[in-house]
């Protein structure tokens, strides 16, 4: 029997559209696979750092002028656009006063110190808890998107079988935040360990997290062997007993802090001189991976009971958690065998990640209603 499974749009809430004439590819990517709206990242050339145009800061691109950017490109098809703003020290607590004032300010984008792509204008934590940009977001009930890795460690404190750098943040710097800040919303952005789902988990519903297809479906085991660099993400993907844990949050029946956040990030040139860019590309693909990442946690999606854990987890979680309608549109998803193309984006392309990874075809398909 064919496993079809009709469900609403969802909202992919973490994604990168970069920026420029491949834009629009990337958004009709997107909506290709079902997307009603996005949480778009920040981290563009220069980076979205201040709200609103007017601020006086420079150096920056504002949230009006990266959503006009998204607009032209095609977003307009989208139900809800966020961007958030990127922390950097030019961050004032006034900033985000006004921008949430505005209806601007949905939320805050925080990347560790040069931790991944385009992190270069990211800014020690300490300095939002001291400043008073934390205190201002929760005071205006702005979210905290956080990529959550300690910056400037040590190799053997990076990643090895006792430590890595996403372990060490949420063992040390979360619950300390969590603590100064009990009212802020915070979402942990795709999380990658058991201490993360942990945190999450032992939190108030002020905090949730997001997942990505390949932190429920890829070990550090699958990206070493045989080096397949279209697995490198930032964070790292982990270990065995970190993809369980994961697996078991998101599949739970009761499930209503983890919800679906792509990260997906395209990059026309993914291995270069220098070493690797960061990021696995899903567009297109992510909704198919999510399902066989279920069924590999061990659920029956024939069952209606794995259906709606599913639906909880990609459907409706994170609208409830961002406050956006869960639309009355819908699209199926059916058990039946795809094939997966590289993008194309005139010149260039974009390779999807099971492609990347060797696989021409995924067990899943989408119609749209």
């Amino acid at each position: 029997m064919t496993t079809s499974m009709t469900l609403p749009l969802w909202y992919d809430l973490h994604v990168h559209l970069r920026q420029g004439e491949n834009m629009s590819v990337y958004i009709q990517a997107q909506l290709d696979m079902g997307c009603a709206g996005v949480l778009a990242m920040p981290n563009t050339k220069p980076p979205v750092g201040k709200v609103l145009e007017s601020d006086p800061v420079d150096g920056y691109w504002s949230i009006e002028n990266y959503m006009g950017q998204i607009m032209d490109a095609g977003g307009t098809a989208f139900k809800s656009v966020i961007t958030p703003l990127y922390l950097t020290k030019d961050t004032s607590a006034e900033m985000i006063k006004n921008g949430a004032a505005s209806g601007m300010l949905k939320a805050c984008k925080y990347y560790p110190p040069h931790g991944t792509t385009n992190a270069d204008h990211g800014s020690p934590l300490a300095g939002f808890i001291d400043n008073g940009v934390f205190q201002a977001m929760s005071d205006a009930g702005v979210v905290l998107c956080i990529h959550g890795e300690e910056h400037g460690t040590t190799g053997v404190d990076y990643f090895d079988a006792d430590h890595n750098a996403e372990k060490n943040f949420y063992l040390n710097e979360m619950p300390a935040l969590r603590a100064a800040f009990p009212d802020l919303k915070i979402v942990c952005e795709h999380i990658t360990t058991k201490e993360a789902v942990s945190f999450v988990k032992s939190s108030s519903d002020n905090i949730a997290a997001t997942v990505t297809p390949q932190h429920l479906l890829y070990t550090v085991g699958h990206l070493v062997q045989g080096l397949k660099y279209h697995l490198y993400c930032l964070p790292l993907v982990k270990f065995d007993a970190d993809r369980d844990a994961i697996r078991n949050a998101v599949t739970d029946p009761d499930n209503t802090k983890f919800f679906a956040g792509t990260d997906s990030a395209p990059h026309t040139t993914k291995a270069t001189p220098c070493g690797c860019a960061a990021g696995c590309f899903t567009g297109g693909v992510a909704p198919q991976l999510y399902a066989q990442a279920f069924e590999e946690a061990g659920l029956d999606l024939n069952d209606t009971h794995a259906q709606k854990s599913f639906e909880k987890f990609l459907c409706l979680n994170g609208p409830q958690f961002y406050g956006l309608d869960i639309p009355e549109e819908t699209f199926t998803l059916m058990r039946v065998e795809s094939d997966v193309e590289t993008l194309q984006c005139g010149s260039e392309s974009v390779t999807p990640l099971p492609l990347g990874l060797g696989m021409n075809t995924i067990a899943w398909s989408i119609k749209r209603s």
